[in-house]
């Protein structure tokens, strides 16, 4: 059980009781891979509806999308398709791609201002899950761009590893 409330608070079904349920809705590897993330930031995120339904069944997609300070100083996140809602009627439905609320402390908006002025800096969307309370909650993390060099250097790590990996296996 997560949280006291078994699984089927979290968006299971009365004959799932013996799968395991994975919190993960969204990830952005491309992100991991063009940014380099000097910080991370875990936000709650303000939803309608069907948008909920829809997260629960995965169909999230946080690859284009960043995060921004407004002027009247909420953070929002931008260009985030979350998918219709299938059982739900048009009329009933949630505009796919619209600008969510992003919940955090003002502190944290403050800080992410004053991070941001600086030359290069961006706010990524890096994962969304849910947590064990079944709140879903999107990783956002300050990043700056990688040039062609440093994807180079990502790649020849990686690929070093997979041979160090493959030489320790045989």
């Amino acid at each position: 059980q997560v949280g006291g409330s078994g699984l089927l608070g979290l968006g299971m079904k009365k004959g799932d009781k013996g799968k395991k349920w994975n919190p993960q809705v969204a990830d952005n590897k491309e992100a991991r891979f063009n940014f380099e993330v000097m910080e991370k930031l875990e936000c709650g995120i303000q939803l309608h509806g069907t948008e909920v339904k829809s997260c629960r069944a995965g169909k999230m997609n946080i690859k284009d999308g960043y995060a921004r300070v407004d002027p009247d100083g909420q953070l929002r996140l931008i260009n985030v398709h979350i998918a219709k809602h299938f059982t739900t009627g048009g009329w009933f439905n949630h505009e796919e791609v619209r600008p969510r609320v992003l919940l955090v402390h003002k502190q944290e908006i403050q800080k992410l201002r004053k991070q941001l002025t600086l030359k290069g800096l961006t706010l990524v969307p890096l994962r969304a899950y849910f947590n064990e309370f079944g709140f879903l909650k999107v990783e956002i993390g300050l990043c700056r761009g990688k040039n062609k060099g440093d994807k180079r250097d990502t790649i020849k790590t990686r690929e070093q590893g997979r041979d160090t990996k493959r030489e320790l296996k045989a």
